[in-house]
């Protein structure tokens, strides 16, 4: 670089000893001399000289300093023949090939997108100051991923046709391990509890996979924010971090963190209040604070209990508030703290736009709207029309956007936008369950018929123990208030002899007539109406108890069911919820001119507690209970019994093996149901991208009883499982597996150790 500005500059010196008795002097012409690769109008547009110009020795002078900096050539020189002006031109070498070698870490395109940023890729001009940067950059990227003996080398081989290649050779090094963390200062809380806040960890048997005892500097600059917000939120508000040192040992592969840290006194709040322009009752905004006088102080509340009111004023309608916590320290070592609130003008809004929905008509979106034209803005009412949006399957992504009005500071526009997805579908699948052998399925499903929001589908599948042929509608709005109406028809024949049930089957059609009523975003109600006539066949090998059932009742039967059912979802998403709670019941009854009067309850539950901020980590639950009983001169029919045992049940046990037995030993069911399981749902090991995977640890525990004969429910009866599972979300439906262990199965009892099927879901 020094030798092509001593060049550059006896150039100069030279033009300027030569020329010096011919200036001023008119430009008539220019010529452009030594160009190879670069285009002339480049050439003109860095260098600001035309003819026809009056040039002196300084403007000469500015215009080849000017056409240097440029930066497409090593050498400029100029001279005057006649009333032309001569540029002679030497073009900096052309980058000819890029060869990268030794990363892995950082792949090689990124690399070469990287130095494309910097200005060098193939085909352009080398400039040696670029490919200088971009090694200070890569040794920066390689040191703050904890890489300290990373070593960047580059060479410039010249080719023919003033050309270069450029060769990057790369060595990584290895991730420096911390082979100590030491806090200095510390009198309230031991080493022990404020280095397990840190995300950097001293090497340990789970290193090799979390690869936690590496250094990196962004991870240490969150570590000491966790350490400040801990101190903060139990009241330490004068705090302090002192220094954080690194150091690294000679062979760098070793890191030691110390970090010096002043505790200060702990206060608490000694009162809290609101002050400002009370556009909401005081004793309502206080109601939202969740700082109470005499607790300890705490950063996380106060910042909490001020987002709180941020978001009671706008769904007041106030959207664009200010809330300003103010802590006042006083000398006892207590805190009071003050929010300011500046609640702006009330907002209304002027305008809803709907963007995206290619298919789906505007009505449909409009009607999952809380929020509405001209009405006062409201933040709960913008979100819960998104979430609405969101949960009717419609849509692939729900983006809502606020913007203020121009020359307005009270009025909004809001624009959801939705990105389509295929909510209809035609499905031709052949798969297979453990228990029902080859299943064939054929079904068209439309859940947004022609953009109106009506569900349409009918269905055919065939498998060893089922066949079924149904046909299904749901208006989801019959009426404007969200009231559903929907119908279904179907025919069953299903063989309970092969799904290792008491011997017989069951030929059954019907169809009913269903009404839904919303109670809130989360609840729902269901009534429905349906006709079912069932046949039931028996083998040489049926049961005594079938047939005497058959004896006293008929082997035919036609039946008026009432269902009432109740429903309450606050999961946050249907497949591999990470949190919030679903649960459901479901009333079923054979109401009198049926050939069988019989009652069904049902109670289902689910629950979901994230252990950590990434919800990968996670506590469930799921329980289940069933009671029939008859309650006329009839018998229970024993085809409404419950069964447990299996995936959906109790794990480690053969599906539907639980719970009394016929006179062939065969599982007979029973009219009561009791299942619940524990769940400690982690990460799926070895795998960068978790989403379609699901693997947990399970304790199960259930059976079913048969109430007819009087007999007393016996608790100890119940059969427990522990093991682990593993779901996928796989491209033809969800895949699941377990290895189940029975911990107190019975001499009769049907184990499984393995069990999987297709379709299903933990």
């Amino acid at each position: 670089m020094k030798r092509k500005l001593g060049l550059f500059f006896v150039s100069m010196l030279w033009m300027v000893q030569a020329q010096a008795a011919a200036f001023p002097f008119e430009v008539n012409d220019i010529r452009l001399e030594g160009l190879q690769r670069v285009e002339p109008g480049i050439v003109f547009r860095n260098f600001p000289v035309t003819a026809g110009d009056e040039l002196t020795r300084s403007q000469l002078s500015d215009a080849v300093k000017a056409l240097f900096r440029s930066g497409y050539f090593a050498d400029v020189q100029v001279e005057r023949d006649g009333g032309v002006l001569v540029v002679r031109l030497q073009e900096r070498p052309s980058v000819a090939l890029i060869n990268i070698d030794g990363n892995k870490v950082i792949k090689k395109e990124d690399l070469l997108n990287g130095l494309k940023q910097s200005g060098l890729q193939e085909g352009d001009v080398f400039r040696r100051a670029a490919l200088d940067q971009i090694s200070q950059d890569l040794l920066r990227v390689y040191t703050s991923q904890g890489r300290y003996g990373a070593d960047i080398q580059t060479e410039v081989e010249p080719l023919s046709g003033n050309r270069v290649q450029l060769n990057i050779n790369i060595r990584e090094g290895q991730v420096a391990s911390i082979q100590h963390i030491n806090i200095v200062g510390n009198t309230v809380f031991s080493d022990e509890e404020l280095t397990d806040l840190f995300s950097l960890k001293l090497p340990n048997f789970w290193s090799f996979y979390k690869k936690d005892d590496r250094y990196a500097r962004e991870k240490l600059t969150g570590d000491l924010e966790r350490l400040r917000s801990w101190y903060l939120d139990r009241g330490y508000i004068n705090f302090e971090i002192d220094s954080a040192q690194v150091s690294i040992t000679p062979d760098k592969k070793h890191v030691y963190i110390s970090v010096a840290i002043t505790e200060g006194e702990q206060y608490s709040v000694r009162d809290v209040s609101v002050a400002g322009e009370m556009v909401v009752p005081q004793d309502v905004m206080l109601g939202e604070l969740s700082v109470k006088s005499g607790e300890v102080f705490s950063r996380k509340d106060m910042t909490q209990s001020q987002e709180r009111l941020v978001r009671l004023l706008g769904d007041e309608g106030y959207m664009f508030a200010n809330v300003s916590p103010v802590p006042e320290l006083h000398e006892d070592n207590t805190v009071s703290i003050r929010y300011f609130i500046e609640p702006g003008k009330r907002t209304y809004v002027r305008r809803i736009a709907i963007k995206g929905n290619t298919r789906t008509a505007d009505e449909v979106i409009r009607r999952e709207l809380e929020q509405m034209e001209a009405g006062i803005a409201s933040t709960r009412d913008i979100e819960r029309s998104r979430t609405r949006l969101d949960k009717t399957g419609y849509f692939k992504t729900v983006n809502v956007e606020t913007r203020p009005v121009p020359g307005t500071d009270d009025q909004v526009d809001i624009e959801y936008s939705v990105e389509e997805q295929q909510s209809g579908q035609f499905s031709a699948s052949i798969g297979f369950s453990q228990n029902d052998g080859i299943i064939i399925d054929l079904g068209v499903q439309q859940d947004n018929f022609l953009g109106s929001g009506k569900k349409i589908g009918f269905n055919v599948s065939n498998s060893s123990t089922r066949t079924e042929y149904s046909f299904n509608y749901l208006d989801p709005y019959y009426t404007l208030d969200g009231v559903s109406r929907g119908f279904n028809v179907y025919y069953r024949e299903r063989d309970y002899e092969e799904d290792d049930i008491s011997s017989y089957t069951a030929d059954e059609a019907g169809g009913g007539i269903t009404f839904g009523y919303p109670i809130d975003d989360f609840q729902r109600l269901s009534f429905s109406g349906d006709l079912e006539f069932i046949q039931l066949n028996t083998y040489p090998q049926t049961a005594s108890e079938v047939k005497d059932f058959i004896d006293d009742e008929g082997d035919s039967f036609f039946n008026w069911k009432l269902t009432a059912g109740w429903s309450d979802n606050r999961l946050n998403r249907g497949f591999f919820p990470s949190r919030g709670y679903a649960q459901g019941a479901s009333f079923e009854v054979a109401v009198p001119g049926s050939d069988l009067t019989y009652f069904r309850a049902n109670y289902n539950n689910r629950f979901y507690k994230p252990l950590d901020e990434d919800e990968t980590w996670i506590f469930a639950l799921r329980g289940r209970a069933g009671y029939g009983d008859s309650w006329g001169d009839n018998q229970y029919p024993f085809f409404k019994n419950f069964y447990a045992g299996g995936l959906k049940s109790v794990r480690g046990y053969s599906n539907n093996s639980l719970g009394p037995q016929d006179s062939n030993e065969d599982p007979f069911g029973g009219n009561l149901m009791l299942a619940g399981s524990a769940e400690f749902i982690f990460p799926m090991p070895f795998l960068d991208d978790k989403s379609a995977w699901r693997s947990l640890v399970f304790m199960d525990a259930g059976n079913v009883y048969s109430t007819d004969s009087g007999a007393d429910v016996d608790l100890g009866d119940l059969r427990y499982s522990v093991g682990v599972g593993v779901s996928w979300l796989t491209p033809i439906g969800p895949l699941s597996v377990s290895l189940g262990v029975p911990l107190n199965d019975k001499e009769n009892d049907d184990t499984e150790v393995f069990q999987f099927a297709l379709g299903q879901t933990f």
